[in-house]
């Protein structure tokens, strides 16, 4: 989540509590201790029921990286292939298999890799199809979970509020029974709709948007990796990877590739060893 968002957040959060805080009862009349345990025991119960422990602790991890986690822009991606590409063309491909900045993104120095060990571009799309594919379906799975949350959410609320109305009917004779039955009726409803709609529906929406953005980086990345076991030209290259972005950003790529170009075209010339070295390196490198 960026700095946008959080600011964003915080501030419609703290809107959202005032709100409660106008009214004429305060904040403390929102609490009732009953209510909660109502939604939250209810909630517990049902996703034990449906789903393993150790789904449920990889769902929540998954949610938490979703928002800790910084996602690359398929701009940035793009720029990292147009790199890869060139400095393959300049220095070799097995000069890609030195780099440490791949490790922070396995998907990438996966595709890598293949294409350092001499896959063939079938392969590679089969290999990294496959990765997408399994990915893809253990996302849809935590995502679901917080689906699953956000139904429930209201439907224990719900149920919170039937318990409050019993205990109202059976204290009918009795008006100190009937005030204390009224927070619960009331109160559990408002528990369930917020944690439903308010947390664990937008955790759902955002593993989903968060996996498809990955989703896109990793095409990107196949696409780019398999073009260049074609030995695909840098510029055929950012042709083909300007498809991902959106046309506004096109302009830029063609203008980064070219910085990119020249600056290992530089590096190698200033360590050629005689001028015909250095007029191969820039051929190689065009």
């Amino acid at each position: 989540m960026n700095r946008k968002n959080v600011i964003g957040l915080i501030l419609c959060l703290i809107l959202f509590v005032a709100s409660f805080a106008l009214t004429p009862s305060g904040l403390a009349g929102y609490w009732d201790l009953a209510a909660l345990l109502v939604v939250f025991s209810g909630l517990g119960a049902a996703v034990l029921m449906a789903y393993p422990v150790e789904t449920l602790r990889n769902a929540f991890a998954v949610a938490r990286n979703a928002y800790a986690t910084k996602q690359q822009t398929p701009e940035e991606v793009a720029r990292i292939l147009l790199d890869l590409s060139v400095r393959s063309r300049v220095d070799g491909v097995l000069s890609l298999e030195r780099l440490e900045n791949l490790s922070r993104d396995t998907f990438l120095a996966g595709a890598v890799q293949c294409l350092v060990d001499n896959y063939k571009e079938n392969e590679i799309r089969d290999l990294l199809g496959a990765e997408m594919h399994f990915f893809a379906l253990r996302r849809q799975q935590s995502e679901r979970i917080f689906q699953t949350l956000a139904r429930l959410g209201p439907a224990f609320g719900l149920a919170g509020s039937v318990i409050g109305i019993i205990g109202m009917i059976m204290g009918i004779n009795d008006t100190a029974v009937i005030l204390q039955n009224i927070p619960v009726a009331f109160i559990s409803t408002l528990y369930g709709v917020v944690l439903g709609n308010l947390v664990f529906a937008p955790m759902a929406e955002n593993i989903h948007h968060q996996t498809r953005a990955q989703l896109l980086n990793q095409q990107l990345i196949m696409e780019g990796v398999a073009a260049m076991v074609r030995e695909q030209n840098p510029y055929k290259l950012e042709r083909r990877l300007s498809a991902f972005l959106t046309p506004g950003l096109r302009p830029e790529q063609v203008q980064a590739l070219r910085g990119i170009a020249r600056k290992h075209a530089k590096r190698r010339l200033d360590t050629a060893e005689s001028k015909e070295d250095a007029a191969s390196l820039l051929a190689r490198a065009s």
